[in-house]
């Protein structure tokens, strides 16, 4: 994707925008050189409101680049400074959705891990006990439902690792569909997984109101038929 539209967009107001970003996007430039969600927020601001000069974006948390769905950005320093403080002080709640091949041995569950991050190979190492650079992970699951051979499940992290929900999956034995590189026997030719940010609830930490956003499935010819799952859970 080159830019983003107003059907991209969940959510603005004076300090923040949400947009459902699609899978294979990444958030911030990296050493690919491909157009980054962050660039594209900031063409997208200065084309709607006419800004002589670039717009401010801040980046408040992200997502992998194969991860699909709700992210939120702010348009402010004063909400950037704010937000990324609920961030810090857990007090904002994610919801992700996520479908694996493998059933869980539980409906619903807490996982405790402590992570490893392996730099040299970029993928993140979960172990059940306390390890020396280690990081304590924690997130609880539960399964929405099953439809054709595959389990929707309903993540909640407590903490935010990097590749957390990915590498906490695989080690309970259900590796994320498309996700090979923890363990799913193959990958997505669109370099996606099935992972996605659904909802974050907060409260404005400027309007002090509660808030709630949600990002639809992909429209993708696969992801669009657990809707039915989403609507019958509920």
């Amino acid at each position: 994707m080159e830019k983003i539209t107003d059907k991209d967009i969940l959510f603005e107001d004076n300090h923040y925008i949400a947009v459902n970003k699609r899978g294979g996007d990444i958030v911030q430039v990296d050493p690919s050189g491909d157009k980054s969600l962050e660039e594209m927020v900031k063409e997208y601001l200065k084309i709607k409101y006419s800004k002589p000069n670039e717009a401010f974006v801040g980046v408040i948390h992200r997502l992998d680049r194969p991860v699909s769905g709700m992210i939120l950005l702010a348009k402010t320093s004063k909400g950037l400074d704010r937000m990324n403080r609920l961030f810090h002080d857990r007090k904002i709640e994610k919801t992700y959705l996520a479908l694996v091949k493998n059933k869980p041995e539980r409906i619903s569950g807490k996982l405790t891990n402590w992570l490893l991050r392996d730099r040299k190979k970029m993928i993140t190492k979960a172990y059940d006990r306390e390890v020396k650079n280690g990081t304590y992970a924690e997130l609880d699951y539960r399964i929405v439902g099953h439809l054709d051979g595959y389990y929707l499940l309903e993540v909640k992290p407590l903490t935010g690792r990097t590749h957390q929900i990915r590498c906490q999956l695989a080690y309970m034995g259900c590796p994320i569909v498309g996700d090979n590189k923890y363990g799913y026997p193959r990958g997505s030719s669109r370099r996606t997984i099935c992972l996605h940010s659904r909802s974050l609830e907060f409260v404005h930490p400027i309007k002090e109101e509660s808030v709630t956003l949600t990002a639809p499935l992909p429209i993708d010819g696969f992801w669009e038929k657990f809707d039915v799952l989403l609507k019958t859970s509920l």
